[in-house]
């Protein structure tokens, strides 16, 4: 069978959605992955839920510990460990 230049697979169209996701996709690949979502309910649902994920990450608020702090939590912890023993 013929692969077509303008109809790709699903598992293709789940690449450059996860591609897109990170913009790293090309124009031509966004055509491509728009001409799917059109027809494939299950690309158009993948390509749904991996938009929400997008949102949702760049939503939160994700407070992380600095080098510093983590390295004092790690030294009390070990010395709590030590005391136990």
């Amino acid at each position: 069978m013929k692969k077509s230049f303008l109809f790709i697979s699903c598992e293709e169209a789940k690449h450059i959605c996860d591609k897109s996701q990170y913009g790293e996709s090309t124009g031509w690949e966004r055509l491509k992955l728009g001409i799917r979502i059109m027809w494939c309910k299950f690309t158009k649902i993948y390509s749904k839920n991996n938009n929400k994920l997008t949102d949702a990450m760049e939503k939160a608020e994700v407070k992380c510990l600095k080098s510093e702090e983590r390295k004092k939590l790690q030294k009390n912890f070990e010395e709590e460990l030590t005391k136990h023993q």
